[in-house]
């Protein structure tokens, strides 16, 4: 498989960069809806470190993105000032999947890695600002020139997503209460509408490369979609991507409010932590419905596959999270009565 999949990526990439040779193609190990090789393109000129990013066998959810819309969106960020891996090329099909390539980033990106690892600390340091300011310029993307990307601009995101959730949660045809009493709670609790802005959507540590000393690139624009900005701020919050390390809130690295101050003063918005709350609510409904639906893909037959099957298990860590945060309210008491 990986002499034919080499061979024809040179011939795919001949009209643009001549004349190459492909070596070191390696499938990397994670994602579970999106396929990784890194390889390395030499022609009469430059050798190059590149990956190849390509379509899986399923969606995480309904707003997924297609990777032609990924490859746009990649575009958009760069052109926006953040910190993203070069895109290079769309190919429409590589071995019938779609597919895109970018550079190739080095540095460390497996989560409980980079909230763990000492040779890492310095850069640990410096990321709860660095965080703030490349999503400060991640909603400052030009929204018009990405009218593909799902989401609501005719009524709240809020609204919307509690909306998608429940459809989602209903197909994986299984009752989960907890859940369905967070959705109730997310529902009768709507915030007001904020700005519309462009999101990542998946921003948070897993989907970041670090280096010794500073962020590298902001990974992984599959989940890219228009919302509220609070939604990807509290996304970081979210317990699952502290890896263990949970009394640092953010992302297992840092603490949320001087984090907050610094995104609010880079772009003049005035997000409280009272919103974060709700919007940490509704992630952990996210993530968990998320992998659900994953795991779904390989109940129903459609891939079998021991990782996605671990991830449904992995739901009732978010519903024993989504308790803690019910009961910091009583919110439960207030929802059932």
């Amino acid at each position: 498989m990986i002499d034919a999949l080499k061979t024809e990526l040179e011939k795919l990439l001949e009209p643009q960069f001549g004349k190459n040779q492909i070596s070191g193609l390696k499938m990397l190990a994670g994602g579970a809806s999106k396929e990784a090789w890194a390889f390395d393109l030499e022609n009469a000129t430059a050798k190059l470190e590149l990956i190849l990013r390509r379509a899986g066998g399923g969606a995480m959810n309904a707003d997924q993105i297609s990777l032609f819309e990924e490859f746009k969106v990649l575009e958009a960020a760069r052109n926006a000032g953040v910190t993203v891996a070069k895109p290079v090329a769309y190919l429409a099909d590589v071995s019938e999947k779609e597919a895109f390539i970018s550079e190739r980033l080095k540095g460390e990106a497996v989560g409980r890695r980079v909230v763990s690892r000492p040779e890492l600390a310095e850069a640990r340091a410096s990321l709860p600002n660095r965080l703030a300011e490349e999503l400060a310029k991640i909603h400052s993307i030009n929204l018009e020139k990405l009218d593909f990307l799902p989401g609501t601009r005719d009524f709240t995101a809020a609204t919307y997503l509690v909306s998608r959730l429940r459809s989602e949660l209903a197909a994986t045809l299984e009752p989960h209460p907890v859940i369905e009493l967070a959705l109730l709670w997310l529902e009768r609790n709507i915030p007001a509408q904020s700005d519309v802005l462009v999101l990542h959507g998946d921003f948070r540590i897993g989907n970041l490369m670090i280096s010794e000393t500073a962020l590298v690139g902001v990974l992984d624009w599959e989940f890219a979609h228009v919302g509220d900005p609070a939604e990807d701020l509290a996304w970081l919050l979210v317990r699952a991507w502290r890896f263990g390390h949970d009394a640092l809130r953010l992302g297992g690295i840092g603490e949320v409010s001087a984090f907050l101050e610094h995104y609010n003063a880079l772009t003049n918005r005035n997000i409280s932590l009272e919103q974060l709350f709700y919007w940490e609510v509704m992630g952990n409904v996210k993530w968990a419905v998320g992998a659900l639906t994953q795991a779904r893909r390989h109940l129903d037959g459609h891939e079998r596959s021991v990782e996605l099957a671990v991830l449904g298990r992995l739901c009732a860590e978010m519903e024993l999270e989504l308790l803690h945060l019910l009961k910091r309210k009583k919110i439960q008491r207030d929802c059932l009565n």
